[in-house]
């Protein structure tokens, strides 16, 4: 029996630090969806008491996030999709979603971690000073909230990802 591929969206940390098995990796669009640092972090990069900020998808009309669809090794499936879920399902914020992405080589479906708009750790709107002033200094079970920050944003760059609201706080929290 001939198993479909299976497709993984990463938009964040995804893209710099996957965790799984990869096959074939390729750029890919996301329409209606934005990246946003709109997710307080409790766990990987902020605490209860001190939360940093992930990035999320985020529905915006209009909107597009570009990121990397990886294709994941044969075989691994299971065992990947049971990663991500204990990885990305810490707290019930995000919520798995299969999002259709466009990519060079032609549409594909792929695994997506988007944010539950209607969770409490759910900050959508929050300035973009505001978002510096957290991330410089939040640090969490990962790490520095900051280095979160500063590998995705590279990431992007080395991609060839413009993304101008990752660049700025980039700029900003290594000024702060």
């Amino acid at each position: 029996m001939l198993r479909e591929t299976m497709w993984v969206f990463g938009y964040g940390s995804l893209i710099w630090n996957p965790e799984f098995p990869v096959a074939d990796r390729r750029i890919a669009r996301a329409a209606g969806w934005h990246r946003s640092f709109c997710m307080r972090s409790i766990h990987h990069r902020g605490t209860v008491d001190d939360p940093g900020l992930v990035l999320a998808l985020d529905r915006a009309e209009g909107a597009a996030c570009d990121g990397v669809a990886f294709a994941v090794a044969a075989g691994a499936e299971d065992d990947t999709l049971a990663a991500l879920r204990e990885r990305e399902l810490i707290s019930s914020a995000y919520l798995e979603r299969r999002l259709p992405l466009q990519t060079a080589e032609g549409a594909i479906e792929a695994l997506a971690y988007v944010i539950d708009p209607d969770h409490v750790q759910y900050c959508g709107g929050l300035p973009l000073e505001e978002q510096a002033r957290i991330i410089a200094d939040a640090v969490g079970g990962r790490g520095p909230n900051r280095d979160y920050l500063f590998a995705t944003a590279q990431h992007l760059a080395d991609l060839g990802i413009a993304d101008g609201d990752l660049e700025w706080l980039a700029a900003r929290v290594a000024a702060l």
